[in-house]
């Protein structure tokens, strides 16, 4: 099985990283991770892709436009062949032409049941809100922060004497479970898509 080429781009520990890295050590994944690349060099995620045998890439924004770092970051992505882009807690908000590049290739996990709660403290604004589930969104990238497509989401009850620390906890363990699952379902169903196609059959 040919696997699809995948990339992501973080800012911290790697956590969503690494649990689609884990995902993609099973037989039946239909994607590899080629690349991780970073706007933060000391980054913890790149080193546990280094030990993994991942190929990094790392380079700060600072003192760079958005678009003169995205073009970096851009070019190391189709270095690395990348055919798809997940973000692991990639902490720069992008120009409208990064997504326009990756339109329908770039994936993102909130932590929020979208179309609620977009943006920043999604916990504490659920739980003011008086909701009964939080929960989190793997949807693709658009120019509209949080915006684009949902490909999946899973609901986390809001317990009584819930804070919005205890809320992520749990959270963020559905965003593991979620994230690599969706990931390879979608890569799954356009590669299966594509091969028809290359075959000539009919719809």
């Amino acid at each position: 099985m040919t696997r699809a080429r995948l990339a992501c781009l973080l800012s911290g520990n790697g956590t969503t990283m690494s649990a689609l890295l884990y995902q993609s050590r099973l037989p039946d994944c239909p994607y590899e991770i080629v690349l991780v690349a970073s706007n933060k060099p000391d980054a913890r995620g790149l080193k546990i892709a280094e030990a993994e045998g991942i190929a990094t890439f790392a380079h700060p924004h600072r003192g760079l436009t958005r678009e003169e770092h995205e073009a970096i970051m851009n070019e190391a992505l189709r270095d690395a062949g990348a055919e798809y882009v997940a973000l692991c807690g990639y902490m720069r908000i992008f120009s409208p032409a990064m997504p326009e590049k990756w339109a329908g290739r770039m994936f993102n996990t909130h932590p929020a049941l979208l179309p609620k709660f977009k943006g920043l403290d999604t916990h504490q604004r659920a739980i003011d809100a008086g909701e009964s589930h939080g929960g989190c969104t793997v949807h693709l990238v658009t120019e509209e922060l949080d915006g684009g497509p949902v490909l999946g989401q899973i609901a986390v009850p809001i317990l009584s004497d819930d804070t919005a620390e205890t809320l992520g906890h749990r959270v963020v363990l559905a965003e593991y479970q979620l994230y690599p699952r969706m990931v390879a379902d979608y890569v799954r169903q356009r590669t299966e898509l594509t091969a028809r196609l290359d075959a000539g059959d009919a719809f």
